[in-house]
């Protein structure tokens, strides 16, 4: 009898230890578990948070951790992490949105948006956007979205800590097509897992991140019949060939020169007449001249006749503040290395990439290419990386023993095997789905000082969509005097908070 005693107990207390063990939630402020060493498990954890917006307090619970990805006879491919905010007390979630939102590389976690201006925290930087002394920190944001949204974080496979499976190649993940599928089935399990079908939907994306969010738009609609409100696409890429400078692709060098404009101006490296200028109306003269007499020139290529390359060799001076000497040495075709390289040399120094308001020093001043990107390891990746982990640790109750992949280091070669020989060019999944879904909204940003993606070409892609009036009238564009993560300028982060409450504010009004 006694015998049969102990062991009911110690089968009730192996029952116990292996609830506690699979349990996947935490409401214990005290707790502090450490995640990645159990695949097969979802772990997740919830916290508690508020964050004061406008005047107001918003209340919510924090969900950090993993989403299984798995095939429909269960076999586990990979783990995707996330953090989702949702608003409390909301017992309506027809009318609460959801925004799905992440960055790109291809190969970045989701933490500039989440840290920078979306979320309900915010990296701690200057005005400027330069960072401070390091240990880093960070604070409420004020400027976040919460107050319109629920949000989700989403780090795509060989991000952040999301990995493939064990024995799953990643290879599997690691593509423009098997990028959308994986990140199409997160949206997919976690829009029913939280019963947020009848929410209304919008995908937030920044760089890549844009290219990723065109491409979902229409895959969501085909693969699972989900209809977006909105889509908001920051800094945007769709069609790689208006950034990609190679030997017989010219459309590149007349989409950049507005972004040289400005950044020689903010260099003061123009003539008074043109320094005089405030940088919009700059930017447009400097537009007009890319789009007509130099777009023309670059297309007559070597029926150019001497006057008419003289004009150019002329104007392009006169805009980017180089010399003559040096344009004609490319030839009119002044691409982004050259032109960070040169436009400082005297002075030693070299400009950004992301954002050209930054400058660094290379070894020495000849070359035609830069070291490095002054505007990113020299400015953002410090503060991000150890502001996104100080604020998992210490209020979202995570820590993981994985490594956490902020840009490029689990992701290895993309595979574009579905744009063999040309250019990615997503424009045309949006158009789609703009078509099927006539009443979704885009909203298109943009920094006069980037230089990954210029503002002047997404504007280029968009006008040549083939869009009709109607579907024209749906998109939105706005443009800052920041760099690629426009957010890191506080003046550009409180005009992009004004800007998504009026973007917000009118989608959400045309639902009946």
């Amino acid at each position: 009898m006694l015998i049969k005693k102990v062991f009911l107990v110690v089968l009730a207390l192996g029952i116990q230890l292996s609830y506690a063990q699979t349990k996947s939630t935490t409401e214990s402020p005290a707790a502090t578990p450490i995640f990645g060493t159990r695949p097969e498990v979802e772990e997740t954890v919830k916290t508690k948070g508020s964050v004061t917006i406008k005047g107001k307090v918003i209340n919510y619970t924090a969900t950090t951790g993993y989403m299984l990805l798995r095939t429909e006879e269960g076999k586990l491919r990979g783990r995707i992490f996330y953090v989702a905010y949702t608003k409390d007390n909301e017992n309506d979630l027809t009318k609460r949105p959801v925004t799905y939102t992440f960055n790109g590389g291809p190969g970045s976690a989701s933490l500039w948006l989440h840290m920078g201006v979306i979320g309900p925290k915010r990296i701690v930087m200057s005005d400027k956007g330069d960072a401070l002394t390091p240990p880093y920190s960070y604070t409420n944001n004020e400027y976040s979205w919460l107050d319109h949204s629920d949000l989700v974080f989403i780090d795509p496979i060989g991000t952040g800590y999301s990995r493939a499976a064990p024995g799953v190649d990643k290879k599997e993940f690691q593509g423009y097509q098997e990028d959308i599928e994986s990140v199409g089935e997160f949206i997919k399990l976690y829009t029913s897992q939280n019963k947020r079908w009848g929410s209304p939907k919008f995908l937030a994306g920044e760089s890549y991140g844009t290219t990723r969010a065109s491409g979902l738009s229409n895959y969501l609609q085909s693969a699972y019949k989900m209809y977006v409100n909105g889509i908001v696409l920051i800094s945007a890429v769709l069609n790689f060939q208006t950034i990609n400078f190679g030997i017989g692709n010219d459309l590149p060098y007349p989409l950049y020169l507005p972004s040289y404009a400005a950044t020689s101006w903010y260099y003061k490296k123009l003539s008074p007449e043109l320094q005089a200028k405030d940088l919009k109306t700059l930017t447009a003269e400097a537009e007009e001249f890319a789009i007509n007499e130099y777009a023309t020139a670059l297309v007559k290529g070597d029926k150019l006749t001497t006057a008419e390359y003289n004009s150019v060799v002329k104007k392009l001076s006169f805009y980017t503040g180089l010399s003559e000497v040096f344009i004609r040495q490319t030839n009119l075709r002044i691409d982004l290395p050259q032109y960070n390289k040169e436009l400082l040399r005297k002075e030693g120094k070299t400009v950004g990439r992301l954002d050209s308001r930054f400058t660094g020093t290379d070894f020495n001043d000849t070359g035609s290419s830069t070291s490095y990107d002054p505007s990113n390891t020299g400015t953002i990746s410090g503060p991000y990386t150890a502001g996104m982990l100080s604020y998992m640790g210490k209020e979202l109750n995570f820590t993981s023993d994985l490594t956490y992949y902020t840009l490029g280091g689990g992701v290895g070669r993309w595979n574009y095997s579905n744009v063999q020989n040309k250019y990615l060019n997503v424009a045309e999944y949006l158009r789609q789905a703009m078509s099927t879904n006539p009443s979704m909204k885009v909203w298109v940003l943009g920094g006069y000082y980037d230089f990954a993606t210029p503002y002047f070409a997404s504007r280029y892609v968009m006008n040549h969509m083939g869009l009709r009036p109607e579907q024209a009238k749906n998109v939105t564009f706005t443009y800052y005097e920041a760099g690629h993560m426009l957010y890191i300028h506080m003046p550009s982060l409180q005009q992009m908070k004004t800007d998504a409450d009026l973007y917000y504010k009118n989608t959400l009004a045309e639902i009946k």
